[in-house]
């Protein structure tokens, strides 16, 4: 299972660093770069986030808002993994102990079958504790890219949506729409 995590990592981390060389270089003349924004979160989980609302102009700062969020989500499957591991081993001690012959000590109400039925379900879901936690320290970086790209944006009045009556083949009635958006060049 820690293979298949590490594997799932190792192919999704050149699809986040895979971008164009002018995306992740500099913002023209702003100083921002989204690299560094993805290392910063993949280094420190949040510091990306952080490094983005610093850049952002006034008005627009939005970012920190994730940095608990993100730590909510590591600390919670991290305890989880943690405390679904403790039983799985206590479930194994039982299971080796009861093969050598000793009584039961922690689990008495269930036989040897139940013992390793309750193990392999402790070991799922420990597993899927790790999967959690790895999503959500991908999503953490990725994030901290994304919004790294839109630390500049522009959101003005050159961004609008018209919505207006149309008329269609075969006297037909509808709604037409026209989306206007420009990027702010810094």
């Amino acid at each position: 299972m820690r293979l298949v995590a590490l594997l799932f990592c190792l192919t999704l981390a050149p699809a986040v660093f895979s971008q164009e060389a002018d995306s992740l270089a500099k913002v023209a003349d702003t100083g921002h770069s989204v690299r560094k924004a993805v290392i910063f979160s993949a280094v420190i989980p949040g510091a990306g986030q952080i490094y983005n609302h610093l850049a952002m102009p006034k008005g627009q700062k939005k970012a920190y808002w994730k940095v608990p969020l993100i730590y909510a989500g590591l600390g919670a499957t991290g305890y989880f993994m943690i405390k679904t591991n403790k039983v799985k081993n206590d479930l194994r001690s039982e299971y080796e102990s009861r093969d050598a012959g000793n009584a039961p000590v922690l689990y008495q109400e269930y036989d040897q079958t139940g013992i390793a039925t309750l193990y392999k379900t402790k070991r799922t879901q420990r597993d899927l504790c790790i999967i959690g936690m790895s999503l959500v320290y991908i999503l953490n970086v990725v994030d901290a890219g994304v919004e790294a790209h839109f630390v500049h944006f522009d959101i003005g009045e050159d961004l609008s949506l018209a919505l207006y009556p149309a008329l269609l083949p075969n006297n037909g009635f509808g709604v037409g729409a026209t989306l206007n958006f420009h990027q702010k060049r810094p």
